[in-house]
C-alpha cells in the first residue's frame, strides 16, 4: 500500500485552505497513492487556540463537508482520512476523523476520545468526547485504526485498536510549540511526542502514521501570542523505525509504501501479544491506584 501524509498550513481562510488539500490530493493521486491522510480540523485555523462560543459555526456546514470530501476520495480514488468539526445536535459538538472510501462512500467515523484542556488548546470548550470507541475502519487498502491528536499520547487507545486488528494507526494531529518556550524544552517535547509514539508502533507490531499541520497560527485575543505548529509528519513500522519523516517547517507530501507483510514477520519474533497477562491487568480500569 502506498500512503501519502499532507502537511500544510492555514492559508488564512477555508475556501483557500480546502482549495490547498485538494490540490495536494490530487498530486498524491497522481503519484500512486491509495491511502491519502490529512492533519487534524485541516479545513481551516486551529480554533481552539480560544475559547469563543462564534467558532461552534464553523460545525454548521458538516453535512455537506462530508459531501465534499466523499467526492474528493472518489474523484481521486483514494482512500481519504478526513478531520472534521461535527455538530450533532445543538450544544453536542465532536472533532471526528470521518473515512471515505475510493468510491466516495463513508467507510467508518471516528469520534475523539481524549479531549485536552491546555492554554492555547481549549477543546474541552469545543468538543464533547466520542461514544464511538475504538473501532478499526475496514478499508479496501486495509484496517485503519483511526485515533486524533491528544489519542497519540494513550496506549491503551492504540493497544485497544490493534488487539481488534488495526494494521495501521492513524493520528490526524495538532501540535506545536510557544515561541518563548526555550530550544531545550521545545526540544523536549518534539521528542516525547515522537518518542511515545513509535512505542506504539512497536508494543503493537503494526505501522503507525502521524500526520501534523505546519505555520504559525495567531491568537487574536492576544492572551497568547500564538502557536508554531512543527510539522514532523512521520511514519514508523512495526518496530518503530522512522520511514519518512516531513520538515518542521515546510508543506510538503510524504509517500511512504507500507508492507503489511512485515507486521507478520515482526510479530512472530517480538511476540508481545502471546505473552500479555491479560488477567493482572484490572488496575487498568481505574482512575488511580492508591
Amino acid at each position: 500500500m502506498k500512503a501519502a501524509l499532507i502537511q500544510h498550513r492555514y492559508e488564512g481562510n477555508k475556501e483557500d485552505t480546502v482549495k490547498k488539500s485538494v490540490e495536494m490530493i490530487k498530486k498524491a493521486s497522481k503519484e500512486g497513492a491509495e491511502l491519502v491522510v490529512l492533519q487534524e480540523l485541516h479545513q481551516g485555523n486551529y480554533f481552539c487556540i480560544t475559547e469563543d462560543v462564534n467558532n461552534f459555526d464553523l460545525a454548521e456546514s458538516f453535512e455537506d463537508d462530508v459531501k465534499f470530501w466523499s467526492n474528493a476520495a472518489k474523484e481521486n480514488g483514494v482512500v481519504l482520512v478526513t478531520s472534521l468539526f461535527e455538530k450533532r445536535a445543538a450544544g453536542l459538538y465532536h472533532n471526528t476523523a470521518v473515512v471515505f472510501e475510493k468510491d466516495g462512500s463513508i467507510a467508518g467515523k471516528y469520534r475523539k476520545m481524549h479531549i485536552p484542556d491546555d492554554p492555547g488548546f481549549y477543546e474541552k470548550f469545543y468538543f464533547t468526547p466520542g461514544d464511538l470507541g475504538f473501532e478499526p475502519i475496514d478499508t479496501s487498502v486495509g484496517r485503519l485504526g483511526v485515533l486524533v491528536c491528544w489519542d497519540q499520547w494513550y496506549p491503551e487507545a492504540a493497544r485497544i485498536m490493534a488487539l481488534k486488528g488495526a494494521e495501521v494507526l492513524i493520528y490526524p494531529t495538532a501540535i506545536g510549540w510557544f515561541d518563548e518556550d526555550s530550544e531545550e524544552e521545545k526540544k523536549r517535547q518534539y521528542e516525547a511526542w515522537l518518542t511515545v509514539q513509535r512505542g506504539h508502533a512497536i508494543a503493537n507490531g503494526v505501522y503507525l502514521i502521524a500526520v501534523n499541520r505546519v505555520g504559525f497560527e495567531e491568537d487574536h485575543t492576544k492572551a497568547l501570542n500564538g502557536i508554531r505548529f512543527w510539522g514532523a509528519s512521520f511514519v514508523a513500522g512495526p518496530q518503530g523505525e522512522i520511514l519518512k519523516r516531513a520538515s518542521f517547517d515546510k508543506e510538503e507530501i510524504l509517500f511512504v509504501d507500507i508492507d503489511k507483510r512485515r507486521m507478520e514477520d515482526v510479530r512472530r519474533i517480538w511476540p508481545f501479544f502471546r505473552d500479555r497477562r491479560i488477567e493482572c491487568f484490572k488496575d487498568l480500569q481505574k482512575r488511580f491506584c492508591d
